[in-house]
């Protein structure tokens, strides 16, 4: 087991490092040491700020869809499913009607937080909101949201409605001058779930055994999910709704490690990371005249991969 775990994270690293190298532009490795020649800018201003972004991005989809799955002990759970990237998306979507994508942000914050706030709003008051209903609610959300979002397509001129589809599609074209944003939501993430990690095992074994053990499950519930919600409104506001990142990576670590989630906050935002950066690659070499849309490349490979794991549960 631990052959295979070493040989996983060693082909990881590897296959990071080699996506710095392919593309539609060709690397000579003899330029590198030269820091004004094309192959030196390329990798250094381009290629490298794109990978760390993008690793960053699925590192923070990946915890958040554990978080997520921690918190309201649903295996199904993720940014995704829960409508919570579609609500960001129609934040950004409306910002860029406004003509304000320069404050795309803080639309991505609020589409993200509000949905949250309406999830916990149901758990609060509905007397039997129990984990099927809350994807219930979850997938009438993102209905809603896409709903809304064919509205502002509709309300949109062409520029603005081609703007909004694109976004939808996800891109990491951005992230060269965005990493920042990218980088403060990955620590604040990382740092939130060790924080919070002795709240997060109690309440993967029950609740009831948390409220017993003295963890206030609604104040920590509030913190966690307001603080990813931010997070992944960043992430979505950048690189768009990227789907499934959050929702089979934490599985396929917990399958990998034979371990819970609590135990795997590294491994998990690791390999989300790594995923994407992996799925960045693929958009970029397949020599389809442009780089496919990464929503589109993580859904292709990430549909298999989870139908795969429910067969095998």
């Amino acid at each position: 087991m631990y052959t295979m775990k070493y040989l996983f994270l060693m082909l990881s690293i590897v296959s990071v490092i080699v996506s710095l190298f392919v593309g539609e532009i060709d690397i000579d490795m003899a330029n590198l040491l030269d820091t004004q020649s094309m192959d030196y800018k390329i990798l250094m201003e381009l290629r490298l700020p794109r990978a760390v972004g993008a690793f960053l991005a699925g590192g923070v989809l990946a915890l958040g869809g554990m978080l997520f799955q921690s918190i309201f002990r649903n295996a199904l759970a993720s940014p995704y499913t829960l409508g919570v990237a579609s609500g960001a998306s129609f934040g950004v979507g409306v910002s860029v009607l406004l003509g304000l994508s320069s404050l795309s942000y803080l639309f991505g914050f609020v589409g993200g937080i509000l949905t949250v706030l309406i999830h916990l709003a149901f758990s609060m008051r509905v007397k039997y909101y129990d984990k099927d209903s809350m994807l219930l609610i979850g997938i009438a959300m993102s209905f809603f949201y896409s709903a809304m979002l064919m509205v502002l397509l509709y309300l949109g001129n062409l520029q603005e409605s081609y703007a909004i589809i694109r976004f939808t599609m996800g891109s990491l074209d951005t992230l060269p001058r965005d990493i920042w944003a990218l980088g403060m939501s990955a620590v604040v993430v990382v740092s939130i779930t060790y924080m919070y990690k002795k709240d997060i095992v109690l309440m993967l074994i029950s609740y009831d055994y948390a409220l017993l053990k003295g963890v206030n499950i609604a104040k920590s519930s509030y913190i966690l999910l307001s603080v990813v919600s931010v997070a992944i409104g960043v992430v979505v506001s950048l690189v768009g709704p990227i789907g499934f990142v959050g929702l089979i990576i934490p599985h396929i670590i917990k399958h990998l490690y034979k371990q819970s989630s609590d135990k795997l906050v590294f491994e998990i935002f690791f390999y989300g990371g790594v995923f994407l950066v992996l799925c960045d690659m693929l958009s970029r070499t397949l020599h389809t005249g442009a780089n496919i849309p990464i929503g589109v490349v993580t859904s292709i490979i990430g549909v298999p991969i989870f139908i795969y794991l429910i067969i095998k549960k």
